[in-house]
């Protein structure tokens, strides 16, 4: 199990931690962010293979600012398919 660190730009959330153990998102931690908000997506998130995750949340939009939670999730495990 692979274990990550992600620090969001552009959104209200300052961290958001998570594991990919063979492909598939294991557990996410948003640090700080609309709680409500974060807290669902990261359950919905969790169990999903890396890919599909960021298939359906990249390009998210919060109120026009070009990114959400979901999109820096989303840009975030894209990173560490890259590592």
């Amino acid at each position: 199990m692979e274990k990550y660190t992600y620090r969001p730009k552009g959104v209200c959330t300052a961290q958001i931690d998570f594991e990919i153990e063979d492909g598939i998102v294991k557990k996410i931690q948003f640090h700080r962010g609309c709680s409500g908000n974060t807290q669902g997506v990261a359950r919905l998130a969790e169990g999903m293979p890396v890919e599909e995750v960021i298939r359906r949340l990249k390009g998210t939009d919060c109120n026009g600012r070009g990114t959400s939670c979901p999109d820096q999730l989303a840009r975030a495990l894209e990173a560490s398919l890259q590592e």
